[in-house]
């Protein structure tokens, strides 16, 4: 049992540091978390360990290859996520920046929170002619990502007005963004479409300017289960 725990150990920690010595794509430390360790380590650290943990308990005549095998295979596919997920962000900011689009980055997902007043005129599912860009930005970063995410389409309304009616124009105006993505190539396959209406209001109701905020579309992009992702972006394997 000691040398199983001290295999863990060392399992986790070589995962640990290659993370730590994959590039980090961002400038000026963009990504990174307050305590200077890039996501790309971050994942594949905790990764490793919770392989380490699982190849021990799954391989009981040698506890210890077992941990070396599970932190292994854990290490790198977390740490590769982390390395997909980093770049991709770097990217989405670049092409969003002054869209009005705003990039929100927690743990695995990738948030694009797009707001009333470049989405959708008042009562309205049909695409804004100021949402175009953004959202050809979003279909080219997913294509160029060779669209391994899963994506989650969520719109939302005010508090105004009726709520059923809300409910429909927000499931609206999430299909109506899915449809333009995939006639841009983006692929449906991971792809999901709700309504929320009025739910979950980022800003106050009792302003303009606060319905607007309310009246958005978010578009979150999260890694597929069951995907192994690889160190550079397009090296993905799919596994049953």
């Amino acid at each position: 049992m000691f040398i199983s725990r001290r295999l863990i150990v060392a399992a986790s920690a070589v995962a640990l540091l290659a993370g730590c010595a994959t590039p980090n794509p961002y400038d000026n430390n963009q990504g990174q978390a307050s305590s200077g360790m890039s996501n790309t380590a971050k994942y594949g650290g905790l990764g490793a360990l919770a392989g380490a943990v699982a190849g021990a308990a799954i391989d009981h005549n040698n506890r210890g290859k077992g941990a070396l095998i599970g932190a292994a295979v854990a290490g790198l596919g977390a740490a590769g996520y982390g390395y997909y997920a980093d770049k991709q962000e770097a990217a989405l900011r670049a092409s969003m920046a002054n869209t009005g689009v705003e990039v929100q980055r927690q743990g695995d997902n990738i948030t694009l929170v797009m707001p009333g007043n470049i989405t959708f005129a008042t009562n309205s599912a049909n695409i804004a002619p100021s949402f175009y860009q953004p959202l050809n930005n979003l279909a080219n970063s997913l294509k160029q990502f060779n669209n391994q995410n899963q994506i989650q389409i969520v719109g939302y309304t005010d508090s105004t007005g009726n709520y059923n009616y809300n409910m429909q124009l927000s499931q609206q105006r999430a299909q109506s963004v899915a449809t333009y993505l995939t006639s841009q190539g983006v692929s449906g396959q991971y792809l999901s479409v709700r309504g929320a209406g009025p739910a979950d209001p980022i800003a106050s109701n009792a302003t303009p300017d606060g319905r607007a905020q309310n009246r958005r579309v978010q578009v979150t992009l999260a890694p597929i289960p069951g995907m192994q992702y690889q160190q550079q972006p397009g090296q993905v394997q799919q596994y049953p």
